[in-house]
This record gives structure tokens, sequence and C-alpha cells, in this order.
């Protein structure tokens, strides 16, 4: 995937890399709907794409042609034909290639270099349009976040198919980078390799970052050095942030979207901030900060009168982009393209607040808000609370209906080992001691959370399990 990062632009093509968690259906889909003439295939995946072409070609004959992905270790046994109009395999079709080959450069600088799919919270992807001037700005703005000097070692735990790889594929070439890649994510894999291979910088959604605070102190080895750590993907809690510098881990906050090729904000540190408490560093550290220097605008604004929310950390607008980091459109679809952009602006669906230094705090999805009996109720800070918990693993909180109140904040809630005796009413105590009672979980489910490839919660999915367990009151409460 890497190599193929800078050959497929190289030869004049579009690169479009798809998310290795999608099963077949999905995967035929966005080979349709890209049009993709060649489809690299990783051998363990190649179930899925057998099973995508198959798909496909029951209503196609255009089918891409296919080039595996051999594990150097292994031989494939048996007839791996798929139904396309061949196959090849990766290292025999390199050997094709010419040494003198000529790059085609791109005839105008905004022509696209990539597809890529958004993986996103919710279940209708889109496929954004990035361009070469956009991947270039992004790619030396990631640089430049993460403090990245000459020949780093960079630790991928963000998967390259999104954002391609939040564009620090082409930036730690940029440096003159040394790549380590993990095929699985384990806290105990990251910390080895971290040490093994004196690694000095690294991607991580906060689900990884919960993963390594969290691992046993047999897995927890120590740092070899000064380790830049770049988060992002979902708002990290503070909690999580305070414990990943308690191990040396110098975490770097940025916030983006696929539609800006990743990361568009930093949270720019001040040295005055390094006397403050452990606690109050890593609320400041959470907050989403301010543009990089590839981004032309970022504002907070109100969608409708499109005009700037004050800088009181109170009034709440959406966070809007502008610039030649921000996508060029979506694929085929002119409508949904238009309605990003209605203003002159890239809507996010974020919503946040704006500090009096000018800092960007995210309060929640738009499609994420709970009214609760007219109140607004920002899930990221009740999530913030009940991760405070120290049986909590993962958190994640929707609104569920009610026929009352409108809608009840319901907490879904994965408990660490050893702490299978706290209960839903512990939990609910819990935050009514730190938060306004009606901010508060009224039902807290207990087990697994849904997660994109990226770390994300799949909120889509929790909104559809409190929706079926319908309405909490059913005639007008006392009191909340």
């Amino acid at each position: 995937m890497y190599e193929l990062h800078f050959g497929v632009p190289m030869a004049g093509a579009i690169l479009c890399a798809l998310n290795t968690r999608h099963d077949s259906a999905m995967v035929s889909v966005l080979l349709k709907h890209s049009e993709a003439k060649i489809l690299f295939v990783d051998q363990q995946l190649y179930h899925i794409a057998h099973g995508a072409l198959q798909i496909l070609s029951k209503t196609s004959s255009n089918l891409p042609l296919v080039i595996l992905v051999l594990d150097s270790q292994s031989i494939v046994v048996g007839n791996t034909t798929a139904p396309s109009r061949g196959e090849l395999e990766y290292e025999s079709f390199l050997e094709t290639g010419k040494l003198d080959f000529e790059v085609k450069r791109p005839k105008d600088e905004l022509d696209p270099i990539s597809v890529n799919y958004t993986s996103g919270t919710t279940s209708s992807p889109k496929g954004v349009v990035y361009s070469h001037r956009g991947a270039y700005l992004n790619s030396l703005a990631t640089v430049l976040l993460n403090e990245m000097g000459s020949m780093p070692v960079y630790l991928w735990t963000v998967p390259m198919f999104h954002c391609n790889g939040w564009c620090m594929t082409w930036g730690v070439a940029a440096q003159g980078g040394t790549n380590v890649c993990l095929r699985d994510v384990t806290a105990k894999s990251i910390f080895r390799i971290v040490a093994e291979y004196r690694v000095t910088h690294m991607g991580a959604a906060p689900t990884v970052l919960s993963m390594m605070i969290n691992a046993p102190s047999c897995d927890q080895k120590p740092l070899p050095g000064k380790v830049v750590v770049m988060t992002g993907a979902a708002p990290p809690p503070p909690q999580v942030l305070f414990k990943m510098e308690s191990l040396g881990f110098m975490v770097v906050h940025s916030y983006g979207l696929t539609e800006v090729y990743g990361a568009g904000t930093i949270c720019a540190w001040k040295p005055e901030w390094d006397d403050l408490p452990p606690d109050t560093r890593a609320t400041l550290r959470a907050r989403q900060g301010v543009p990089h220097l590839g981004l032309e605008r970022l504002d907070v604004m109100d969608p409708i009168t499109m005009r700037s929310v004050p800088s009181d950390a109170k009034t709440i607008g959406e966070v809007m982009f502008r610039g030649n980091t921000v996508m060029r459109r979506y694929l085929k679809d002119l409508k949904a393209t238009q309605e990003a952009f209605k203003g002159g602006w890239f809507h996010s669906g974020d919503l946040a607040v704006r500090h009096t230094d000018g800092y960007i705090e995210l309060k929640d999805r738009s499609k994420d808000i709970i009214i609760s009996g007219g109140e607004n109720i920002s899930t990221i800070e009740v999530e913030s609370v009940l991760f405070s918990h120290p049986g909590v693993l993962e958190a994640a909180v929707v609104g569920r209906p009610d026929e009352h109140w409108g809608e009840m904040p319901c907490a879904f809630v994965k408990l660490k080992d050893g702490f299978d005796h706290v209960t839903s009413e512990e939990i609910i105590a819990f935050c009514r001691d730190k938060l306004p009672h009606y901010m508060a979980p009224k039902t807290v489910v207990f087990g697994d959370l849904p997660k994109t490839s990226t770390g994300k919660t799949q909120k889509y999915i929790l909104r559809e399990k409190a929706k079926a367990m319908g309405s909490l009151s059913h005639k007008k409460p006392s009191k909340l």
C-alpha cells in the first residue's frame, strides 16, 4: 500500500484505497462507483475481493484487472483465479516495469490524486476527491504538526486507506523516514516495536491510546526516547491524554475529517500551560485548537446566518473550513457537494465553541447532540465523565427517545477487566455527582461498542439500539 501511494500517482492514475473491513457487497459497490480498472489485493483479503467481483460480474462485464499481493513465506495452492480479465502477482508485475520510465505529472495541480470513501459514523460512504495540491500541502502540514525532523521512524497504526494515512504516507517520505507497519494492532506489539525499532513518531486513534494505557504493566515497555503520538479521528477524553503523558508519550491532538485530508487543526501547545496541574493540561490538550499552516480558514459559524459565533466558550456553532486542503468534491454527487459547500464554506457537521484565545473545542456532531426537555446535551461532555470512572474502558452516549423529554441520554459502556461488578446504577450515580442531573445518563448498556476501522464508534448503530428500547417515561415525571 505504501508503494502504491507513489507508484499510482507517478503513473498518472488515481489512487482509491478501500477499507480493509468492508465485506464483499460493499467492496463491489465501491468498485462500481469508482470505476476502478486495477484492483490490488492482499492475499489475506482475497476472499473478500473474489466475492466482490462475483457480485460485480452479474451487472457488469468491465471488471478490474486483479493483482494479488502474496505473503513471501506462503505458497498459493489451488485455483485462485478471480472472475476478472485475468490476474497477476504483485512482485512479478513490478518486474515488467522499466527503470527509465517517465513520471506522468498532473497537467493541473488541482487534478485528483486520490478518492477516499468516508468510513465515518454514518452508513453511507461518499467518495471524497483529493487534489495533488491539497495532498502536497497537507503532507507538509502533518510533518510540522508532528514536529518531525529528518529520518524519523514512524509506526503505523492508522490505516493507510484512511485519508491516505492522514497524509503521513507522503509526509514521512518527505523527511526520509522509515516506516514500520503492523498487520494486527495490539498494545503489546506497539510497545515492543517502539522499543525495538526506536520509534520516534506514530499516529493513533483514541481507541488505540485507550488500549495502550490499559495494557498490563508487563506489556508496557520503557520508551527509547521522545515518542510523538498524533491522535485524532474522535475527540480523545482528557483522562486518556493525561495517562499517555504519564507513560512518557508526547501527544499531539489534531482534528479533521476525510473531507479535509485528515488533520485540519492542531491544539498548538502554549509554554505557559507547562506549569499547570496535570489534569488541567490534559483538559486543554483535548481542545481541537487552531488551523494548521496548510489551511486557509477555520471558523465556528451559525450555519443559517453564516456569522461567526462569539469567542465566549459558550455559544455553539458549526465548524467550517476553507482552503486547498479541503476536498474538491464528492465523486458523482453534485447535490451532496453543493450542500457541503453552502455559503462558500465546507460544513463539517461538527458543533463547537470558540474560546477567548481563538482555540475551538468540539461539543458534538450535529446529529449526535441530545435535546432533552429543550436543553442541549453534549455527548462528548458526558462521555468524558464516563471515562473518568475507574472501571470504564470505552463509552459512547446517544439519545434514547422519550415521550415526555423528547430524548434522554443513553450510555453504552465497555468495562475494564476485573470490573464486572460495576452496575448501571453505580455509573448513573457517578455521572449525577459530576454533571447537572439532566445531562446524566438515564440508561446504561454494557458490552462491546461497534467501531469503524479507524476507531470511531458507529453511533448510528447505537442510536438504532436505543430507539428499539422505546421511551423511558410514559408520563410527566416529578423531576429528572
